[in-house]
């Protein structure tokens, strides 16, 4: 018989899945819980923004609170246990998973024959040359390539060279060795996979399999569509993915109330009963990545507005979702002045609307909850004070709780 899930039980299944319906634990934050955390959602996305911080430190922060970022990017590109490539769109995954990407790797795509095929055209022989300074001299940054070549000439110019290394990694014939101040390095995939850079990848179909099946782990419940893409599987095959995993015993046939759609409950998912924690959390978080389970499982419409001109954008650059309890009951426009050591609010806004079949937190509450919040993501930022403006029609409120927490 289909379970029937009411909207907030949903809600809790999915962020306890996610490692958010809880409060962060006590304790040290290291590598045991940075390991946790990849195994779990096997993918961390990686972004150059870092207007509050960098995209990949805050998925863990708002699950396990402050940590070293430093110590972070040990793990990830130090520890021999992960890799990088397109899993969420540029990524650090499980080393595990390396052999679910292969196919990626391996697969034609048109803009893999395009760069071929440019490059062959204009710079005869020069992907092999390039790949051998990779496999000799590496790990290598793009800068080490504009070199004179022996002729005297150029060696290449600067979008020969992007594409070239570009190409060679997204086909697995370079790889990601570390990432100094999150400058991406090429090396040769042996010295920076060891023996994984010649196990065999799974075959495509089984490979897509395999990660939806992962995926499902991560989110607890959701539709097919929304659990393909989590590492981006292709829509048109993600209901024959979903019988799959049902067919597999892994996951059950579940109706949510309002939910359009049949969904997924994976197996050993559980709703906790209550959501008790409070998170600011990324754009790049997987809780944000899907933009219409948002909306249906939270009743949030939300857009990143970085590419937005500014007189046209409703929120702000760059808006962190604040999650509490089991609702998104505010964003906030942060940016993280350094040189004055301030946390900037450029703007604070109430969600006016409770999420499907809760009921509205009050203002003052998210206010003080949100005040606390914003004082963790200061200390861990290594900011000394929060400026709140004016913009927003949580801001007065927000500014008050702030300015309270201050004089305590």
């Amino acid at each position: 018989m289909t379970e029937t899930l009411t909207p907030a039980e949903a809600r809790r299944v999915f962020l306890a899945a996610q490692g958010l319906a809880r409060r962060r634990p006590a304790g040290r934050t290291g590598v045991r819980q940075f390991r946790e955390y990849l195994a779990r959602q096997g993918v961390l996305q990686l972004d150059s923004v870092n207007v509050l911080a960098r995209a990949h430190y805050l998925p863990l922060f708002s699950r396990y609170g402050a940590y070293d970022q430093a110590g972070l990017d040990g793990y990830l590109w130090g520890s021999g246990e992960t890799f990088e490539h397109w899993g969420h769109e540029a990524s650090v995954m499980p080393r595990f998973l390396l052999p679910h990407l292969r196919h990626r790797m391996d697969e034609p795509t048109s803009w893999m024959a395009w760069a071929r095929d440019r490059l062959e055209r204009e710079r005869p022989g020069f992907l092999d040359e390039v790949r051998r300074e990779i496999e000799e001299r590496g790990p290598l940054v793009a800068a080490d390539f504009a070199h004179a070549h022996a002729t005297g000439g150029p060696w290449w110019d600067r979008s020969h060279a992007k594409q070239a290394l570009e190409y060679l990694f997204i086909t697995g014939q370079a790889a990601v060795g570390a990432r100094p101040s999150f400058v991406r390095t090429y090396d040769a995939p042996a010295r920076v996979w060891s023996g994984d850079a010649v196990r065999p990848g799974l075959p495509a179909a089984e490979a897509r399999q395999a990660l939806f099946d992962h995926a499902l782990g991560a989110v607890g419940v959701g539709t097919p569509e929304e659990i393909a893409d989590h590492f981006r599987l292709p829509k048109s095959e993600a209901a024959g993915l979903a019988l799959s995993a049902v067919e597999q015993g892994l996951a059950d046939w579940v109706t949510v109330e309002g939910w359009r759609t049949p969904a997924l409950l994976a197996a050993g998912a559980r709703d906790p009963g209550r959501a008790t924690g409070a998170a600011l959390l990324s754009p790049f978080d997987p809780v944000c990545w899907y933009r219409d389970r948002l909306l249906r499982m939270f009743g949030v419409h939300y857009r990143i507005e970085i590419y937005t001109p500014e007189h046209k954008r409703q929120f702000g650059y760059y808006c962190h979702p604040f999650l509490l309890g089991d609702q998104i009951v505010a964003r906030v426009d942060l940016k993280a002045d350094r040189k004055g050591r301030v946390l900037l609010v450029q703007s604070a806004w109430r969600e006016e609307a409770p999420a499907p079949g809760a009921r509205r937190r009050s203002d003052g509450d998210v206010s003080l909850a949100l005040a606390t919040e914003l004082r963790l993501v200061a200390d861990w930022l290594d900011l000394e004070d929060i400026v709140v403006r004016e913009r927003g029609t949580l801001a007065p409120d927000l500014r008050r709780a702030v300015d309270a927490k201050t004089r305590l």
